[in-house]
């Protein structure tokens, strides 16, 4: 941080005068479609560039400075992923907040998915990175993520049928199965008939001798008919036995579509609630996740972080599509961990992997691939400095979202869950990626499974 100042820094004209830069902390929300990542980077369309330009025009930093955030002290709570929105970002630096309605000036110069709720003033040394103590995110995954027979990989469900290149399609989207030499079964009734191959992974992921490329699997073969009435069957007796607890279940709009909510029978009742919040669980403490991002090796200390809470205990309604809402508390993440994780508790939860896989994952000298969840359903939730708040009670504002909880809440419904529902409904990124979930790419999966009588895998 500048302990100097400068002829060059102090000048913030605003309307011809000149003022004295204050040291502020800006929250606001974005919806992260169309982005690079939040991050300013060179020849990309960026959060932060965003900001830049506003802060520019609204007057709160001049033109000899215009670019160089290191002259007005910038620094930001959090970096996200392309893609990823935030509710609760927080950034610092010194600008000039004069005259009044400097929130305005800001939010006019910026497109209607960045909006600025307010700013307080901080101490002079205050950085929004270096002050922020936790960060939570939330990932909103669509309930059928979990069920075990929706959207199968296309090497097992959607082999081909019958001779030459036939296709069939998943039952409940668009993507076609690819033909497999040797996965085809002969179906009768609404049997399935499974037939096993070995095959030795083309992705060479493992450097750890403990770890096995060589795995086996079984395929489900049988026509798109069978396929239909065995999940309609499934789904009827999860849905007798399936209680969902109304209390902590959000309608947000009451014109869902019948069909997307009929497809699969499959919800999160308070035996996959259980277990799925045992999974995340697994995470919590302190390890090293070299394993759950890019670039970082084992031995860099870097990889160490600490998990408070994860929890999965809210179920949400966004047009017809039910989303699970996964909150994770951390004091700072890596990049694609959390999507990481979440990638590696679906398939335990899928039953393509076991929960004992996550410790292996920390091990640092085991180097697996972990499957990535899509960014689309991954947003920032909130930033806290509660060591800061409490140091500084008497003499400076707290630096919260506390006053901004209502006009948060409603840019979250109308920007960032209105684009995770309707790109999951246009796209269906998910269940794309559900296809994708298979031991031929993700080997690693495959690491000390063993079977418990209901079927999970340990």
């Amino acid at each position: 941080m500048l302990t100097t100042t400068t002829d060059e820094e102090t000048d913030m004209s605003c309307g011809g005068g000149v003022t004295e830069p204050q040291k502020v902390a800006i929250i606001f929300a974005f919806c992260g479609v169309g982005y690079q990542g939040m991050q300013k980077n060179p020849g990309a369309k960026t959060i932060e560039g965003e900001l830049e330009e506003a802060l520019f025009h609204a007057g709160a930093v001049p033109e000899s400075i215009r670019g160089k955030p290191k002259l007005y002290d910038f620094a930001r709570s959090a970096r996200t992923d392309k893609g990823v929105s935030a509710v609760g970002q927080v950034v610092s630096g010194r600008f000039n907040v004069d005259p009044p309605g400097f929130v305005d000036r800001l939010n006019s110069n910026l497109p209607n998915q960045i909006r600025i709720f307010g700013y307080k003033h901080v101490t002079p040394s205050f950085s929004s990175k270096k002050f922020c103590d936790r960060r939570r995110y939330v990932y909103l995954l669509p309930v059928f993520a979990l069920d075990p027979i929706s959207h199968r990989d296309r090497e097992t469900v959607m082999a081909s049928l019958g001779p030459g290149e036939e296709y069939v399609k998943c039952f409940e989207c668009s993507e076609r199965g690819r033909k497999i030499p040797g996965l085809v079964g002969n179906w009768k009734g609404t049997n399935f008939v499974t037939k096993s191959l070995d095959f030795q992974s083309d992705i060479l992921s493992n450097n750890s001798s403990a770890l096995r490329t060589d795995v086996k699997i079984e395929a489900l073969s049988s026509n798109l008919a069978s396929l239909s009435s065995v999940d309609v069957e499934v789904g009827s007796i999860q849905e007798d036995s399936c209680k969902l607890n109304t209390n902590s279940t959000e309608k947000i709009n009451g014109e869902g579509n019948v069909m997307a909510e009929t497809k699969s029978k499959f919800c999160y009742g308070e035996k996959e609630k259980e277990r799925f919040n045992r999974i995340l669980s697994c995470y919590v403490g302190s390890y090293n996740f070299h394993n759950f991002t890019t670039r970082t090796k084992a031995d860099d200390p870097a990889a160490n972080r600490q998990i408070i809470s994860f929890t999965a205990n809210t179920v949400i309604n966004l047009d017809g599509i039910d989303f699970i809402k996964c909150e994770v508390l951390g004091k700072s993440f890596m990049l694609h961990q959390i999507r990481k994780m979440m990638g590696l508790a679906v398939a335990i939860m899928r039953n393509c992997a076991s929960e004992s896989l996550i410790q292996t994952a920390f091990s640092k000298d085991v180097n697996i691939t972990v499957p990535m969840a899509p960014e689309v359903g991954l947003y920032l939730d909130e930033c806290f400095f509660t060591s800061y708040n409490k140091k500084f009670e008497d003499s400076h504002e707290e630096v919260s979202m506390e006053a901004y909880k209502e006009e948060a809440e409603a840019f979250k419904l109308k920007h960032i869950y209105s684009h995770i529902c309707a790109t999951e409904r246009k796209y269906g990124n998910m269940a794309l990626w559900l296809h994708s979930l298979n031991y031929r790419n993700y080997p690693d999966l495959n690491f000390g499974i063993s079977k418990q009588n209901d079927g999970s895998l340990v």
